[in-house]
C-alpha cells in the first residue's frame, strides 16, 4: 500500500464496530440470499479498504525478547464486505479521496469475478446515486462512517423512501458537542448550519440551551421563548436526541451502541435503521442487530 493510501485510524472500539458489522453481514446474506436475487453492499466513507495499526516498541522481559515498533494491516469494511459468505451480489464503495479509491479498485481487483463499483465524489450525491434504481427483488446493507459531521438529513430521508435499505450509522458525538459550544455565544454560523444540515432541524439549540430567567426585563415584550447561552444537554441527551430524530424517520431503529475514543471519552455511536415499513421485513433485520448489539453490549462494556 502506498504512502498516499495508508489509513491509521481508530482504537479498540474501531474493531468492536468493524465486528458487529461483519457480523450483520454475515447474518443479513445467509437470511436473505433465496428471498432476493440482488444483495447490495453500500459501503459510505471507505477509505482505503484496510487500516494500520501501529505498535509501540516493547523491551526485553524474562520472557521475551525487545520488540522493535512494527505496523499491523487489519481488513477495513469494504474489505469484510467482500470476504462476508454468502457474498453479496454487487458491492459499492463511496470515498472522495483520489489515493483511497485507487486502494479500494487494487483491493477489489483481488476479487475476480466480483462485481464492485468505486465512486469518487460527495458521498450525499452519490449516495443518491446509488440508491436510484428499481428496489424490485433486491435488498441492501448501507454502512455509513462518516469522517465527521458530512452526512446531511437530507440522505437518510431518501434512504428510508427506497423501503429496501438498511443502514448503520456511526453518529459522531464528539462533532455534536463540539459544534454545540458549551456557550451558545460561541457557536458560529458555519457550526449551526452544519448541525442543521446533520440533525434535519434547528430543535437542537432550544433542546440543549437553558431558556433565560423567568422575569428578565423586557420579556413581557416578546412572548417567543428565548434561551439562555449556557449548553444543559450532555452526552446522553444529544444521543437521545439523535435516537429520536431517527425514529421519527425509519419504521425500525435499534442501538445506540457507545463506542469510546482512544482516550475513553464517548466518541460515537452506532444506530441501525431498516428503511422497510413492514414489520415482517424489518422485524427479522432487527431480530439479527438486536442480538449482535446486546452481545456487544454484554462483551464490550
Amino acid at each position: 500500500m502506498s504512502n498516499g493510501s495508508r489509513h491509521r485510524f481508530g482504537s479498540d472500539s474501531t474493531e468492536f464496530k468493524l465486528d458487529v458489522i461483519s457480523a450483520y453481514l454475515r447474518g443479513f446474506t445467509t437470511a436473505l440470499r433465496s428471498r432476493f436475487s440482488e444483495l447490495i453492499y453500500i459501503d459510505v466513507f471507505s477509505g482505503s479498504g484496510a487500516r494500520e495499526v501501529l505498535h509501540k516498541a516493547l523491551p526485553a522481559n524474562l520472557v521475551e525478547d525487545a520488540r522493535e515498533e512494527w505496523i499491523e494491516e487489519r481488513r477495513g469494511s469494504a474489505r469484510i464486505a467482500l470476504d462476508t459468505q454468502p457474498h453479496f451480489t454487487k458491492l459499492i464503495f463511496i470515498e472522495r479521496k483520489k489515493a483511497f479509491c485507487r486502494a479500494l479498485e487494487e483491493l477489489a481487483a483481488g476479487y475476480p469475478g466480483r462485481d464492485v463499483k468505486v465512486l469518487r465524489g460527495d458521498a450525499n450525491e452519490l449516495i443518491l446515486e446509488a440508491i436510484d434504481r428499481s428496489w424490485a427483488g433486491a435488498r441492501a446493507v448501507m454502512f455509513i462512517d462518516p469522517y465527521g459531521m458530512q452526512l446531511r438529513w437530507a440522505t437518510l430521508e431518501a434512504i428510508r423512501r427506497t423501503e429496501a435499505v438498511d443502514v448503520w450509522y456511526l453518529v459522531t458525538l464528539q462533532g455534536l458537542y463540539r459544534q454545540a459550544t458549551t456557550n451558545r455565544r460561541d457557536i458560529t454560523p458555519k457550526k449551526r448550519a452544519a448541525l442543521n444540515r446533520m440533525l434535519g432541524t434547528e430543535t437542537w439549540e432550544a433542546n440543549w440551551y437553558t431558556p433565560k430567567s423567568a422575569g428578565a426585563l423586557f420579556d413581557f415584550l416578546d412572548d417567543r421563548p428565548v434561551m439562555g447561552d449556557r449548553r444543559v444537554a450532555d452526552v446522553d441527551e444529544m444521543e437521545s436526541f439523535v435516537g429520536d430524530r431517527l425514529r421519527g424517520l425509519f419504521p425500525k431503529v435499534s442501538g445506540p451502541l457507545r463506542l469510546k475514543t482512544k482516550n475513553g471519552a464517548p466518541g460515537f455511536a452506532l444506530f441501525f435503521a431498516s428503511s422497510n415499513p413492514s414489520p415482517k421485513a424489518y422485524g427479522l433485520a432487527a431480530r439479527i442487530a438486536d442480538h449482535i448489539l446486546k452481545t456487544g453490549k454484554l462483551s464490550h462494556v
